[in-house]
């Protein structure tokens, strides 16, 4: 599980990362992101229910999504928050292919550290 410092909650910290964030978009994701003068990175997700109509399956989206993040935390910039918005149904995806997918699009926006070569998805 993502810790708690790790993730955005407040309404307010949505709505600054909406209204002032860069963002970068692929096929299965599009992601926002500004820095927040803290010494930590945090995160939150969004899958609307265009992407499915059960909260089931948008939640099983959001609980993969928050482990990849937390597995690559160390290797992840820190002072960003982030918003993480799913495209399309990853319920059916493989786990591992939606790791690269997320680590495509870190790498992208240049949210990794230098050291991200050396980080590998097992």
């Amino acid at each position: 599980m993502l810790p708690k410092e790790n993730r955005l909650k407040k309404q307010k910290d949505f709505d600054r990362v909406f209204g002032k964030g860069e963002s970068y978009k692929t096929n299965f994701f599009t992601i926002r992101f500004v820095e927040n003068n803290l010494d930590k990175t945090r995160f939150g997700f969004v899958v609307s229910k265009k992407i499915h109509k059960k909260a089931v399956v948008r939640n099983k989206n959001k609980r993969r999504l928050r482990e990849i993040i937390r597995k690559m935390l160390p290797d992840i910039k820190q002072g960003i928050d982030a918003v993480i918005i799913v495209k399309k149904d990853l319920s059916q995806e493989d786990f591992q292919a939606i790791e690269r997918q997320v680590k495509e699009l870190l790498k992208n926006t240049k949210l990794l550290n230098a050291e991200e070569d050396c980080f590998k998805i097992n």
